[in-house]
């Protein structure tokens, strides 16, 4: 199996958590950020009341010189979203010099209407793989310049890098270990209010393969069902800890409602970039992972690890959208 094992130190030891501070407040940035969220929407109000003007005679659809009639009011809708976007962005390049970016992170496109048809890795199969086990993949089939990123287990809960996430408007995935997250339930309810999907990374995150079926199945079956009761919804996609699985995990979380196992293509830090590929690049559609710690575990916070991780994407030309939109 390409993945990696466990040590001492990211078993099923227990680290040293933050409690939930007070956030800090910059009315100055607030308030600008909240004007142009306001011009946003009134930008969108304005181009949708204004589409049905006109100061002169229009020709009929099938005249002579007309053009196929378009749905009332689209060229103003788009107009509006093109204003819209314009804005959101100014709103995000606020944003980003409050949070200490070295840039703006770049918008990333409107998800596909269909999503892409994903299937395992070559080399990342199981004995018995066929069609009917969810795909282990490292990226999403896609030619946008986009990224996704990952946040792992649970741990560290600093308050910052939810309000830096939602002013930033960079979406990112939850992979759960309930070992961790339970003293803290109301964190992750927090997240997911403000758009964070809660995925399946299991109970007390052992390495699957040494674990009997019932084992895996405990681990596995039993974070699905806690998921649910505490969040109101069952993930679709689970993600085995160190990356490690066999055809017992994946039989398994198939039948817990599991549909995906997306893995990763490069790890973040807050002083480097970890990559799986040779040329130690980013690709189109590539799985970053990284990990809920703080300073306890790493030389840096939360939010020193998005500015390190976002440098990198943006300097790079790439967008992070949100995996659930194509997975």
């Amino acid at each position: 199996m390409n993945g990696r094992r466990p040590d001492a130190t990211t078993g099923g030891q227990r680290r040293a958590r933050r409690g939930r501070g007070h956030l800090r407040r910059r009315p100055g940035y607030a308030v600008l950020a909240a004007l142009l969220v306001a011009a946003v929407g009134s930008g969108c109000a304005a181009g949708t009341g204004e589409s049905g003007a006109g100061s002169g005679a229009k020709l009929q659809a099938g005249q002579p010189g007309a053009q196929a009639q378009a749905p009332a009011g689209a060229l103003g809708t788009r107009a509006a979203q093109a204003e819209r976007a314009e804005l959101a962005q100014a709103a995000r390049a606020v944003a980003a010099k409050k949070w200490g970016l070295a840039s703006t992170p770049l918008a990333a496109p409107v998800p596909p209407a269909v999503k892409p048809r994903i299937t395992t890795r070559k080399g990342f199969e199981v004995e018995g793989q066929d069609d009917s086990l969810p795909p282990v993949f490292t990226t999403v089939p896609t030619k946008d310049k986009i990224v996704f990123l990952t946040m792992d287990d649970g741990d560290d809960k600093d308050p910052e890098l939810l309000r830096m996430m939602s002013e930033l408007n960079i979406p990112y995935s939850a992979f759960l270990s309930d070992y961790l997250v339970r003293d803290d339930y109301t964190y992750f309810k927090d997240a997911q209010e403000r758009g964070v999907t809660l995925n399946n990374h299991t109970l007390n995150h052992r390495y699957m393969p040494g674990l009997s079926h019932e084992e895996q199945k405990q681990e596995i079956c039993d974070q699905q069902d806690i998921i649910e009761k505490q969040f109101g919804k069952r993930p679709r996609l689970f993600r085995p800890p160190y990356g490690n699985y066999n055809t017992d995990t994946l039989r398994i979380a198939k039948s817990c409602g599991i549909t995906a196992v997306p893995l990763w293509a490069e790890e973040a830090f807050p002083d480097h970039m970890e990559w799986r590929e040779e040329d130690l690049d980013l690709h189109p559609g590539d799985i970053i992972l990284t990990h809920f710690r703080g300073k306890n575990d790493w030389k840096g916070s939360m939010p020193d690890l998005i500015r390190a991780v976002m440098k990198v994407v943006t300097d790079k030309g790439y967008a992070v959208a949100r995996l659930e939109d194509y997975v």
